[in-house]
């Protein structure tokens, strides 16, 4: 059960700024589909358009780094924040981006080994080595 109300889309068209931010989320997407994440966040619209267009900056936008692997880093960092939601919601996208179940087992070994050897590193406390840090 949610802990925030989810807005539905007859509540969202009594709500102008919500209203905006939902059809660039579809047009965006391509998708008349809005998940419960933003449903939740529309009860504080200044919140949602902003978090919408950082979203958008980062995920969507042309960049460096390839849609899928950003997804694939999302996965990681929800895994390690411990946010099902988020692990649930950005495998779907990197699935509809094209990673097999083969990325998706080896992302999940990586993830597993990352957690592994920073628990490792930080109970011994290794210090950097100097070759590491930036000059």
């Amino acid at each position: 059960m949610a802990a925030t109300k989810l807005l539905n889309d007859a509540e969202v068209e009594k709500i102008p700024a919500v209203k905006a931010v939902f059809d660039d989320i579809r047009a965006t997407r391509k998708s008349d589909f809005v998940n419960n994440f933003w449903r939740g966040l529309a009860n504080d619209p200044a919140s949602l358009k902003r978090v919408w267009e950082q979203l958008k900056a980062v995920m969507v936008a042309d960049s460096a780094i390839d849609p899928l692997t950003k997804e694939m880093i999302y996965i990681a960092v929800s895994t390690a924040n411990g946010c099902s939601y988020c692990v649930h919601s950005h495998t779907a996208a990197a699935r509809a981006k094209g990673m097999t179940d083969a990325q998706h087992g080896e992302l999940v070994s990586i993830i597993g080994l990352a957690g592994q050897t920073n628990h490792l590193v930080t109970a011994m406390q290794i210090p950097v080595d100097p070759q590491f840090e930036v000059k």
